[in-house]
């Protein structure tokens, strides 16, 4: 496995290269995926304005705005890794609100937020034009393998000794889900940009896959 150790601003810099220079001319989806402690929604946020002086107008979503109602995502408890793992995230309507519309042949018409789980009921946000050329950024936990249509995939991956140390205490419960995510899906193997975020100072690209099934999450930091 190869990975190389790049800056912060540098790492900036190659995403939107790599962003901006896919799918010219049509809408294009990005999933930058990784658990809280891998800080993904900071991630995506970053890249919004260097991809727009790159020319292609972008549109933020976070999977945290698209969670099921709490009596179905919290109905085996509140800190049941299984129901997190399998039972929190509503694909159907982040599928149908937010990636079918940006898919090259759909509306662009684009719902940022479907439901506020901070009071559990819709987040009555208003649509948004995306536009050909577009890109939409999704960011969050537990993205990939579950068949969503994402053109462009961005993991951010930890060793399981990082994160444990940096996920916060009261979400200590989540660390089987992520095992689990790591073990079946094994996301570090086939994400499009693999990114190694023990040390958010000293990110890394891993470059060369050959062993990447041992997945990050299984070894020490």
């Amino acid at each position: 496995m190869k990975i190389r150790p790049i800056t912060p601003e540098l790492l900036l810099a190659e995403l939107a290269d790599r962003i901006a220079a896919e799918g010219a001319g049509r809408r294009l989806r990005v999933a930058v995926d990784g658990a809280a402690a891998a800080a993904p929604d900071q991630l995506a946020d970053a890249l919004v304005d260097p991809l727009r002086v790159r020319g292609r107008p972008t549109l933020r979503v976070r999977s945290a705005d698209f969670l099921r109602p709490a009596s179905l995502r919290l109905e085996h408890g509140r800190t049941n890794p299984e129901a997190f793992y399998a039972g929190w995230l509503d694909e159907n309507g982040l599928r149908r609100e937010v990636l079918d519309p940006a898919s090259p042949n759909g509306t662009g018409r684009i719902l940022p937020s479907l439901w506020n789980a901070r009071i559990d009921r819709a987040s009555r946000a208003e649509y948004v034009p995306l536009p050909p050329g577009g890109v939409v950024l999704v960011s969050g936990p537990l993205l990939l393998g579950g068949g969503l249509p994402f053109d462009l995939t961005i993991h951010l991956v930890l060793s399981a000794a990082a994160l444990a140390r940096r996920t916060a205490a009261d979400e200590q419960w989540t660390l089987p889900a992520f095992a689990r995510y790591a073990r079946e899906v094994v996301p570090a193997s086939f994400a499009d940009v693999v990114i190694r975020v023990d040390d958010p100072r000293r990110p890394a690209l891993v470059e060369d896959r050959a062993g990447a099934g041992d997945d990050f999450h299984d070894r020490d930091a």
